[in-house]
């Protein structure tokens, strides 16, 4: 029996994108009142790191410790974009831009300086096997290394609120690359009623929503998988399927054997310990607020209380929870003594992985005109979400009289200007409009 895997086209992306809501600027709260002030992390660094004095993705789990990672900074560059920073750095974009509030996701200003939200609290449960937590929008993965626990973790694409990623245990079933993705009738029927029917089957490709590597789970008919739109991840944007970056699914598809217990969790609200040092961290419920799991986190502050003897400023609690930033925030200093890693400040990569890149104009091609715009801004912010569709639709914006036009190309032929400007229509409403090359050329 074939199983399919329940994935969006992702038809809405890059407008989601950008509706993204910016919450406010990353900085860390004090709190407990009989305690030191603890001072805000995010200060300006005196020296500029290499990135490789980062790390993304792997973590040692400290016993007694729910907290990995360390927060960092990086100035941008003319031509970045959030979604290629995100990349870059191993987040999805909507941790990226709550992290920067009032940043332009598609043309942030060159020369401005960026948090890169690299620490994370460990899900409340089990350290074995792979561990999802969908408030967070993140993935982890437990590995045993002689006598010591280390974590992988990535972030991860989910379900749509209409079409939620299930929570539960399950496990991998079966391991598959390059894959065949066979198309669930729902899927194909929003296509077809929109004009834009689909084959039954995919096959290994460019298009295929799979990607190249995919992990089938007990739970029938949901994977684990990579993706050709890699600005959709951080997003709640498929059809209940979790999917990576294709760097990220190619490293968790060879480290992950088959049997591999999947535990997905909705925890909005977490608690955890590293050094002296208490922090909460808080994703905004994507539906109603989880009275249970608030209780929860209540629950837990209160041990801590007890522990300690200590009271906890209720004012700061309700402030991290309001502002629902999700990035850990030092609440509470148990030990006066404690070591907080300072934020640093990385250097610019000389090229970002997995930035798209745009062909030089070829006489003599196919091009598509997609808008003429007024605003510079506004040409390039349509040109950057056109260029970041998955499968990439190279665009730039050239000068038009007073005003400004975005073309995308070059392309080879009329069929590849033709499904270009088709997939402009579905993806984005953009209204296309075919440029022949010119006569004799």
């Amino acid at each position: 029996m074939r199983t399919m895997c329940r994935t969006v086209e992702l038809s809405l992306l890059p407008r989601r994108l950008c509706l993204i809501v910016m919450c406010l600027v990353v900085s860390f709260l004090q709190a407990c009142a009989v305690t030191k002030v603890i001072q805000e992390e995010i200060a300006p660094p005196y020296e500029v790191h290499p990135e490789s004095r980062l790390e993304r993705n792997r973590f040692p789990v400290v016993k007694g410790s729910d907290v990995i990672g360390r927060p960092a900074v990086i100035r941008l560059e003319k031509g970045d974009t959030l979604p290629d920073i995100a990349r870059h750095f191993s987040l999805g974009i909507n941790q990226l831009s709550k992290a920067n509030p009032g940043v332009d996701i598609w043309v942030p200003k060159a020369g401005e300086r960026i948090v890169l939200p690299l620490r994370f609290i460990l899900p409340d449960a089990p350290r074995k096997g792979i561990v999802i937590n969908l408030a967070a929008m993140r993935l982890f993965q437990y590995k045993k290394e002689r006598t010591s626990l280390v974590v992988m973790t990535y972030p991860v694409g989910i379900g749509t609120a209409e079409r939620p990623t299930p929570t539960g245990r399950m496990h991998v079933v079966r391991k598959v690359s390059r894959p065949v993705w066979y198309v669930p009738a729902s899927i194909a029927e929003d296509h077809r009623k929109k004009g834009d029917p689909l084959p039954d089957a995919v096959l290994p490709g460019p298009l295929n929503p799979l990607g190249e590597y995919a992990l089938y789970l007990s739970k029938s008919t949901y994977l684990i998988h990579g993706t050709n739109k890699p600005s959709s991840i951080g997003l709640d944007a498929t059809n209940g399927c979790l999917r990576l970056y294709p760097e990220d699914i190619e490293r968790l598809y060879e480290n992950t054997p088959v049997k591999t217990t999947v535990c997905i969790v909705n925890q909005p609200y977490l608690v955890g310990q590293r050094n002296g040092i208490v922090y909460l961290e808080v994703h905004a419920p994507r539906e109603a607020p989880d009275a249970d799991e608030l209780e929860k986190m209540y629950a837990k502050l209160k041990k801590i209380e007890k522990s300690y003897g200590c009271t906890f400023d209720r004012a700061r609690i309700e402030k991290v929870l309001a502002e629902a930033r999700g990035i850990p925030v030092p609440i509470f200093e148990i030990d006066q003594n404690r070591w907080v890693e300072p934020t640093i400040e990385v250097r610019h990569p000389e090229k970002l992985y997995g930035r798209p890149e745009i062909p030089e104009i070829i006489t003599g091609a196919w091009y598509v005109w997609a808008a003429d715009l007024d605003d510079k801004i506004e040409a390039l912010r349509t040109a950057a979400i056109i260029n970041h569709q998955g499968p990439q639709i190279p665009a730039r914006v050239l000068s038009k009289g007073k005003g400004y036009r975005v073309v995308a190309g070059p392309f080879k032929d009329a069929f590849e200007a033709q499904d270009a400007a088709r997939r402009l229509k579905f993806d984005l409403e953009i209204d296309g409009v075919l440029i022949e090359p010119a006569k004799g050329k």
